[in-house]
């Protein structure tokens, strides 16, 4: 009580301390870095990881990207190569002049290397930097070669994705938070008691998220993924809190003649309610931060953050400003739209056999989908960009013009003998969907000897350690076929240089599934088990964690079996952070109904009564919670042309009110069953069954 009556005494110093920490706050979110690619998220022990390293330190190139030139002649052609030379951060431009000049006819070119270079219309040059596939200064010059190329000119390779993916991130972002912000300040106008408290809400989780996402500045950088989702999903996930102690401070003023008496009392009560509803949330993000693929770790670590801030904000922030805006928060009170829940309860409960054959009858064809939705994800990045974005019409053309669907890079012990390396070319190009490799031994032949050859070529593809060697692929990145391609191109690779390093973007992107699918088994595993014991200990019982969590796992397979039965492929990624997410927030609508129907049972009400009351009181405050969540999520999914966030927004909306659906009608009906079983196997229930017993007998 005593740090109730503190925030109630401080509220103006608290207001004013948080309005002087949105300062450095902000400083700190505008100078964290976003990081749009993917594949640096895999662990840095993998090869191909330490291949992409060698190739940057060794040869001076990092990222890679094909440009490809239409209806140009030669001369310009090789004149927009110059140009493109002098922009900053690009190492080195291969064309036909790097060979030979212009004025010798390309028809003399082997028929291999001319053919793997142009179209009757199009010619292709291949373009090297010397950083980091998503460095900013990477990005800033692939910005630079399509201002000069113009209109006839398509760049593609990972770099041109990830800067389209942060321009469209950039001009989408501000319109998430603002339809997040006005959809669920709606949904709450609706469903609570007055007009002016969502705003005060707002306000509060507001300051809450700048605060979060203003700490991020520590952790360096973080992922395109978690800056769009988290303020959503931080306004979506802590809401409840503030409708908490709303509903209790509203409670304590019937009972107290003060205002700050009662909002004392009320924060007292929530900080015991929200810690609880809290930690089972944390939790759902802490498991994130088991994955080999850092990724779930960095939106793990700032959701965490994000919800500790919610809770802080909750019961410091709000009720500082519902205190300052107590007169005018009176004066716009309105009946809420949800009516008295009693007779709905009883009906419910009347036909709860019903809703027990519905659970059982569910749990198959839900779990089915579930497992199949898992099996049809998606990895190929390019694939969550609008089709009308650069990258993905020059990716496009790639294919349909050179047959060209992904590429790797080989590299191979410099002083490995051209008779072995010419011996391992051959047998690499009768790989199916190998289209050719490329390499100083394809280029010049057994005939002629590298010593005559440009110094130019020889630092291009050869180092004192490597040498550099381009496979084209008509496979497409992360297909099952261009994996398999993989598996024997190393095998080969092996055979002749058990230290050499297939690497590039399908090499990568085959990791991360392998990383992934480990990393969904043991994210899920972490969650179940760390939310079973939370709720063990909450609500001090062996039986009621098991019940909770098969009906929110009901509904997240739910959730996530729809997507099998509507035809949708989901990006990877969407499964594992929604499982765990859709568990973390929405148990707490279980959790909330139990702990009443506990309470009930123990103050010595039969199961039907008890089961009725918990019903009828928790459904006003999991229907403003579920539709919360889903406004908050829904409009985004609805608004955004990038499939990995309109996927996830869509599944949290979705499994927002699949969760509250299965907890109002499913929920009560097992707690009817099991209610003998709940009792005794629950601390200090066993004495309300036997008073009950006790009352009948009489």
């Amino acid at each position: 009580m005593r740090f109730s009556k503190g925030v109630v005494k401080c509220r103006i110093p608290i207001l004013i301390i948080t309005l002087l920490l949105m300062i450095p706050a902000v400083f700190g979110m505008v100078n964290t870095r976003i990081n749009y690619d993917m594949l640096d998220y895999l662990p840095d022990d993998m090869d191909t990881v330490i291949g992409q390293e060698e190739l940057l330190n060794d040869f001076g190139k990092g990222a890679f990207s094909f440009i490809i030139v239409e209806d140009m002649p030669a001369k310009d052609v090789a004149a927009l190569k110059t140009k493109i030379e002098q922009v900053d951060h690009v190492e080195t431009v291969v064309w036909y002049d790097s060979m030979f000049d212009i004025s010798v006819p390309m028809e003399l070119l082997p028929d291999k290397v001319y053919e793997a270079f142009n179209t009757e219309n199009a010619t292709m040059m291949a373009v090297f930097f010397d950083t980091s596939t998503s460095a900013d200064i990477t990005m800033d010059a692939i910005r630079d070669i399509r201002a000069i190329a113009g209109k006839q000119c398509f760049v593609s390779g990972m770099s041109a994705l990830v800067t389209d993916l942060k321009d469209l991130c950039e001009k989408e972002e501000p319109v998430y938070v603002g339809l997040a912000v006005l959809l669920a300040c709606a949904a709450m106008m609706l469903f609570l008691d007055s007009w002016l408290i969502p705003l005060i809400f707002l306000a509060s989780i507001g300051m809450a998220i700048v605060l979060n996402l203003g700490s991020n500045w520590f952790m360096g950088e973080i992922s395109y993924i978690t800056k769009a989702l988290s303020a959503v999903l931080q306004l979506a996930v802590t809401m409840d809190y503030s409708i908490f102690l709303w509903h209790s401070y509203n409670e304590q003023r019937l009972c107290c003649s003060d205002n700050k008496d009662a909002m004392a009392a009320a924060i007292k009560a929530t900080l015991t309610s929200v810690v609880g509803s809290s930690i089972t949330t944390i939790a759902g993000f802490i498991a994130l931060c088991f994955m080999t693929f850092t990724l779930g770790r960095d939106l793990g670590i700032v959701m965490a953050k994000g919800v500790l801030f919610g809770v802080i904000g909750c019961v410091t922030i709000l009720p500082s400003l519902i205190l300052l805006f107590d007169k005018p928060l009176q004066k716009t009170k309105h009946r809420s739209l949800i009516p008295d829940m009693t007779k709905f309860s009883k009906g419910v409960i009347r036909i709860f056999p019903v809703f027990l054959v519905v659970f059982a009858l569910l749990i198959p064809p839900a779990y089915y989908g579930y497992d199949k939705t898992n099996d049809e994800v998606y990895y190929d990045m390019g694939e969550c960009l609008p089709k009308d974005m650069e990258f993905v019409i020059a990716n496009t053309k790639l294919s349909d013009e050179f047959d060209i669907a992904s590429t790797h890079m080989l590299l191979v012990d410099a002083n490995l003998d051209s008779t072995s390396v010419r011996s391992m070319i051959d047998e690499m190009e009768q790989v199916d969907g190998v289209k050719y490799v490329l390499g100083l031994e394809s280029v010049v032949g057994s005939r002629v000897p590298q010593e005559i050859l440009p110094e130019s070529i020889l630092e291009i593809l050869k180092s004192d350690k490597w040498e550099l060697m381009l496979i084209n692929s008509e496979y497409r990145v992360a297909s099952d076929k261009v994996n398999a391609q993989i598996d024997e191109l190393n095998n080969i690779l092996k055979k002749y240089d058990e230290h050499g390093m297939l690497i590039g973007e399908a090499p990568c992107m085959k990791d991360m599934i392998e990383t992934t699918g480990h990393d969904f088994q043991v994210v899920n595993a972490v969650s179940i088990i760390a939310i079973f014991f939370i709720i063990a200990i909450v609500e001090k019982s062996i039986s009621l964690p098991f019940i909770l969590i098969a009906v929110i796992e009901l509904a997240i397979f739910i959730n996530l079996g729809l997507p099998h039965y509507f035809g949708q492929s989901l990006p990877f990624i969407a499964p594992i952070c929604i499982s765990t997410i859709q568990l973390g927030a929405t148990v707490d609508y279980a959790i909330l109904m139990t702990t009443r129907y506990k309470f009930e049972r123990m103050s010595g009400e039969n199961k039907r009564q008890s089961i009725i009351m918990a019903l009828s009181t928790s459904i006003p405050s999991i229907i403003v919670s579920g539709m919360g969540l889903f406004a908050a999520t829904f409009g985004v999914a609805l608004y955004s042309d990038i499939d990995i966030i309109s996927s996830m927004c869509m599944l949290m909306a979705r499994g927002a009110v699949v969760s509250m659906l299965c907890v109002i009608f499913i929920l009560p009906a097992l707690l009817m069953l099991c209610d003998k079983l709940i009792c005794a196997t629950t601390w200090g229930m066993r004495k309300s069954v036997k008073s009950e017993t006790a009352v009948k007998s009489n």
